[in-house]
């Protein structure tokens, strides 16, 4: 292992991060995790050692990416909240692809969103579509990954909708729940992420699964897995997230963000290209129906800080 490849991972102990790791660790790979939370608990033990951000010292950033030939970037915000903010996450996000020109990495795979846009509304999809635009501009050789939902164990969407339908008689959804959604696997989108970094072309590619759903369709899905008998109701939007908000004082989370529901009305989680992943979300709940939604998953309380791997 000495001498093997070098790759370093944004957030290898989070979610997205974590399964790539794995997959990197299975092919002879030394993996460094690239993190704000370095005392976060290790599941891959002395296999992956841990390096800080250092934002605001480039030049240690630019030493902890020395010898990568791949870095693999998870890192972005949820929500903005205390010193939490979209505009320093792109900041943030530029000074690690400068240090990763500095380090002479390779390869950069990034993920990113499906259908960011320099001109949405929503700053969380037009955060991302800068970043593209200046990792396009950069030195490095990229590959973009756009996912939409992704599912899996630690997923908190999924898990929490389930949670909910469990708990409560009624499950407002927002508008007429007719807009649509296309989840993929969280370990699809590992081996996406993982086969880009073989290739040396620039690409940009969307991560999404086999199966579409309306938003309808997905939570009447989750509740049948999960055996629920909440009665589905259709409410205006403002006032399913005032009923979220609700729900997150009493968890002491953020159940939804405004912003969230505007991007599933808007159609923004399905992409009109074919699928790339092969896991169904619908086979995916029917093993799963026991686990998911059993307790409830906290977005702060797994990242205390709001950042987030993706």
């Amino acid at each position: 292992m000495e001498h093997a490849e070098l790759n370093v991972v944004t957030g290898a102990f989070g979610y997205t991060g974590k399964y790539i790791t794995r997959r990197l660790l299975a092919m002879g790979k030394r993996v460094v995790n690239l993190t704000g939370h370095p005392h976060r608990p290790n599941p891959f033990g002395e296999q992956v050692s841990v390096a800080l951000f250092n934002f605001d010292a480039p030049d240690k950033l630019t030493e902890s990416l020395r010898g990568a030939t791949t870095l693999y970037n998870t890192y972005w915000v949820r929500f903005t909240h205390g010193q939490a903010s979209y505009d320093q996450a792109i900041e943030n996000t530029k000074t690690l692809i400068r240090a990763a020109e500095d380090a002479g990495v390779k390869r950069l795979v990034h993920v990113s969103i499906a259908n960011p846009s320099r001109d949405s509304p929503l700053p969380y999809y037009r955060g991302k579509a800068l970043l593209e635009e200046f990792i396009m501009q950069s030195k490095l050789s990229y590959a973009i990954l756009r996912p939409t939902v992704i599912f899996g164990r630690e997923d908190i969407l999924i898990n929490n909708i389930a949670w909910l339908l469990r708990k409560f008689p009624l499950f407002a959804v927002p508008g007429d729940g007719s807009y649509k959604m296309q989840p993929i696997y969280v370990e699809d989108v590992a081996e996406l992420a993982v086969h880009a970094a073989q290739q040396s072309d620039n690409v940009v590619i969307d991560a999404v699964g086999p199966e579409i759903f309306t938003f309808d369709e997905w939570v009447r899905l989750i509740a049948e897995k999960v055996h629920s008998s909440a009665h589905i109701v259709h409410v205006n939007p403002k006032l399913a997230f005032w009923l979220s908000s609700i729900i997150g004082w009493f968890v002491r989370d953020v159940v939804i963000t405004k912003e969230e529901i505007e991007g599933l009305m808007a159609n923004l989680l399905v992409t009109d290209s074919a699928p790339t992943g092969k896991i169904r979300l619908s086979d995916w709940l029917t093993e799963n129906a026991e686990s998911v939604g059993a307790r409830y998953a906290s977005e702060l309380g797994r990242h205390y800080d709001l950042s987030t791997n993706r």
